[in-house]
Formats: C-alpha cells, sequence, structure tokens
C-alpha cells in the first residue's frame, strides 16, 4: 500500500506539474521575460515589502519570478520527456541489435555501452557543449546522446532472454523478418522494463540539464530555466533566499515525483 501511495502521489505530482507547464504560461498576466529595475528583488507574498502584481516577488532585474518558475517547468519537462525518447530510440535499438544478433555485432555494441558507461556524463556534456556552444536543441542532442546505456543494457539482456522463446522461433519459421521479430515479438515484451529505465532517465536528464545551466552550459539566458535560475541567484541567497530556494524545491519537487513513479512502476511489475 505505501508503495502503491507513492506511485500515486508520483502521477499526481508529474501531472499536476505537466498542466501547469502547458496553461500556466496561458493564465499568468506577467511575461517571464519582461524586465523592470525598478520592481527588482521585490519580496514573495509571506513578506511586508511585496506587489501585488508579482505575487512571488521579481529577479534581479525585475522580471515576475512566478512566471519564470512556470516556464522554468515547461523547459524541465520537455527536455526531460526529449532526452528519454532520443536516448531511449539509440539505446533499445542498439541493445536489441546487440542481444538478438549476438557475435561480432554483441561484441562491438557491448564495447560501446561499456565506453559510454565509463565517461562521466556531467563532464562530457560540458566539453562537448562548450564546443558546440549551448542551445535548447543543443542540450537535448547531447544529453540524448549520453544517456542511452540504461535502455541498450536492458533492451540486450532482454533480448538474450528471449531470441530462443517458442514464439519468436515460430516467427523465423513463419519467414518473418529479424526487423519484424525485433519491433513486433520482443520489444512488446519487454516494455516494463524499459518504462522504469525511461523514468529513472527522465529525472537524470532533469538534473543533468540543472546542472549545465548551472554552470551557464546549458539552456541559454534570458530562458529560464530552473538551473540557470539557482546560477542567477546564488548572489542574492543570503539577503534574498526565496531567489534560490523556488526553483531548488520545484527541481527537487519534479524529480520527486518522477522517482515516485518509477519506484511505482518497478514494484508492479515484481509483483
Amino acid at each position: 500500500m505505501p508503495r502503491r501511495l507513492g506511485f500515486y502521489c508520483g502521477v499526481a505530482i508529474i501531472a499536476a506539474l505537466a498542466l501547469i507547464a502547458v496553461f500556466g504560461p496561458m493564465l499568468l498576466p506577467n511575461d517571464p521575460f519582461t524586465q523592470s529595475l525598478g520592481q527588482r528583488l521585490a519580496q514573495p507574498f509571506w513578506h511586508d515589502k511585496t506587489l501585488p502584481a508579482h505575487w512571488l516577488g521579481t529577479d534581479q532585474l525585475g522580471r515576475d519570478y512566478l512566471a519564470r518558475l512556470v516556464y522554468g517547468a515547461r523547459i524541465s519537462l520537455a527536455i526531460g520527456f526529449a532526452v528519454v525518447l532520443v536516448s531511449g530510440f539509440i539505446g533499445i535499438t542498439l541493445g536489441l541489435i546487440a542481444g538478438y544478433a549476438g557475435g561480432v555485432a554483441d561484441a562491438v555494441i557491448s564495447f560501446i555501452i561499456n565506453t559510454r558507461i565509463s565517461m562521466p556524463i556531467v563532464l562530457a556534456a560540458l566539453a562537448i557543449v562548450s564546443v558546440t556552444g549551448n542551445s535548447l536543441t543543443t542540450v537535448i542532442l547531447v544529453l540524448g546522446l549520453l544517456l542511452w546505456d540504461h535502455f541498450a543494457v536492458v533492451a540486450r539482456s532482454a533480448a538474450m532472454q528471449l531470441r530462443n522463446a517458442d514464439y519468436v522461433t515460430a516467427a523465423r519459421a513463419m519467414g518473418c523478418s529479424h526487423w519484424h521479430i525485433l519491433v513486433r515479438e520482443i520489444l512488446p515484451n519487454i516494455r516494463g522494463p524499459l518504462l522504469v529505465i525511461a523514468t529513472v532517465e527522465m529525472a537524470h536528464a532533469i538534473l543533468v540539464e540543472a546542472a549545465l545551466s548551472f554552470l551557464g552550459l546549458g539552456v541559454p539566458a534570458p530562458y529560464p530555466s530552473w538551473g540557470l535560475m539557482l546560477s542567477e541567484a546564488k548572489s542574492f541567497m543570503f539577503f534574498s533566499p526565496w531567489l534560490i530556494a523556488l526553483p531548488g524545491a520545484a527541481l527537487l519537487l519534479l524529480v520527486l515525483g518522477i522517482n515516485l513513479t518509477g519506484d511505482g512502476l518497478r514494484t508492479r511489475r515484481e509483483s
């Protein structure tokens, strides 16, 4: 029951943040990019010196903080989903080929997987982005090219176990192509573990993007990535602590929701 409750809480958190990310910018009166230096560092509603038009105050450039938090949710979720799609496609394709074909193909792909696992994610991403330049598309592609290894390991292991299953042997006897067997026979039977890996990698991608943005090599300004908001707020953390607390709490809540969902999916699959 506790794990089931955690799963539902995780789904509720993700759904709530997704709704906020999609519809929030349409409902908020303030633009996240509009600057007003005369209203910079306005305090949020629980302080005395607050502005009614800015419920969560403003940042160092006078931009509405609530609008930037909501827009940041859109960016984080978009990056998480997009990276999972890119990395999942790469990893699942390579893993299925390695596990099903075996032999030289398995040896080569396994070497590539082990090489990728030995690389530190953040350092590799920093090195690539520092050369290619930072943009939203670049961050998604770089993270997608770096976070596929767990998909590949799971897909390879499952394909090795299933390639001699009765229904796979029957499909071969019927003259089905190898791609048909991989996509129509093997892949549907490993959706459960791959879905769990997808939640883990989505949370991982969001955290790595936040780290890159914090270091100035993620989503470029003025787009309000939560990691960039943390980076901009660190100079004001002692006299305007909400500037760093709010995006940090939002990032924690999103990753917690994803991890609770993944843990619940893992439990349901094992039971």
